[in-house]
């Protein structure tokens, strides 16, 4: 079973209900999943979070879908972030999903005839993921045993692609040969904004037009809305533009506006206590910060944290640069078009941008010598 990445933050203050009624049914037989699911199931660009309990391995539970959307079934402790055990399925009302296998391991999707064929999409996309997958995986153990990240990520950027068109040339192969299983019009989800429209022309009328059409719909949509953000982005934060203005309150609750700073090169660091990459970066934006003190200064931005826990962040790694937070409403985070975490922005002396880098890269701190080692 191909496992999909999913937010879990997005779903913890979903309304709960018991799994027992419903038009889609999911059942199976699954090792190490534990003695209950917590299922999330769509409802109105909302999340209902359904319990289900599991005996002997087996559970079976009737979920109220509205339309073809994907369901996330999870383990309480990974809702508690203790351990990672989840399932993602797209849920197709008046159809049953069973689910056989190990969660550790491997499983398989069967059922009504719909389940089936997605069953066997399901399969193609994992023999076609392996190559990438023992990749990635044979990568994170070098990293693990302290290889220089950034060698791994230039393999990384120069091995992936291929692995890559290896898995969209399955999933074109697969939606080609069943244009007309309702399958396909799931298959096609797994493309990316590039190559999606491409899928979608493969499908059969009853297919494309059919009852799976909300299902990569959804898809379509917001790849396009990510586009217009992208596009965005690229304008708030291309170099040469004035850097927008903006006044919060800093760690002694006292206001501090971005333009005080003019005249000296600063770095804004939109991070957060809860984003991973922003913390693991933290050592050595603090060596990069004594390496050319004095000739810039970094202000962090702390985004979508409590004051609480964005003071407790600061003290307990040791920032010494000048921070700010960032409440929820604030135009400073539409200012810059801030699309993930972390994002650097370098600012030069008179206002402008420099440079924006999105991301813990390694590429940023060549990027700071480059420019300040002169």
């Amino acid at each position: 079973m191909n496992k999909l990445f999913l937010g879990i933050a997005m779903l913890l203050s979903a309304q709960a209900t018991f799994a027992d009624n419903g038009n889609f049914t999911v059942k199976g037989e699954l090792k190490n999943f534990g003695d209950t699911i917590i299922a999330f199931v769509p409802v109105n660009k909302d999340y209902v979070r359904d319990t289900i309990l599991v005996k002997n391995n087996k559970f079976e539970a009737k979920l109220n879908v509205s339309e073809p959307s994907n369901i996330y079934l999870m383990s309480p402790g990974t809702m508690r972030r203790t351990e990672s055990k989840r399932v993602v399925i797209p849920a197709v009302p008046g159809e049953m999903a069973v689910l056989t296998g190990d969660l550790a391991t491997r499983y398989d999707i069967s059922g009504s005839q719909f389940y089936k064929q997605y069953g066997e999409f399901d399969r193609v996309l994992e023999a076609a993921s392996k190559p990438m997958t023992d990749f990635e995986a044979s990568l994170d153990k070098r990293v693990a045993a302290g290889e220089d990240r950034g060698k791994i990520m230039d393999e990384y950027e120069a091995k992936a692609p291929e692995f890559q068109k290896a898995i969209t040339s399955a999933i074109f192969s697969f939606i080609k040969n069943h244009a007309d299983w309702e399958a396909s019009a799931v298959a096609v989800t797994n493309l990316d904004a590039d190559t999606i429209n491409s899928g979608v022309a493969l499908l059969a009328e009853s297919v494309k037009n059919g009852r799976l059409k909300p299902f990569y719909q959804t898809v379509l949509d917001n790849y396009k809305a990510k586009a217009e953000r992208e596009a965005k982005a690229k304008a708030a934060q291309a170099s040469g533009v004035l850097a927008p203005d903006f006044t919060l309150n800093d760690i002694n609750g006292k206001p501090l506006t971005l333009s005080s700073l003019r005249g000296k090169y600063v770095l804004l660091d939109f991070w957060g206590s809860w984003c991973i990459w922003c913390i693991k970066g933290m050592p050595q934006m603090k060596e990069y910060y004594s390496k050319y003190a004095g000739k810039f200064e970094i202000l962090g931005v702390d985004c979508n944290d409590t004051e609480a826990k964005w003071k407790e962040a600061v003290q307990k790694h040791e920032l010494p640069w000048l921070h700010v937070y960032c409440p929820k409403g604030s135009n400073a985070l539409d200012g810059y078009a801030i699309q993930g975490f972390p994002t650097k922005i370098l600012i030069g002396p008179d206002g402008k941008i420099v440079k924006t880098i999105v991301g813990e890269d390694p590429a940023f701190y060549k990027f700071l010598d480059d420019t300040f080692s002169k």
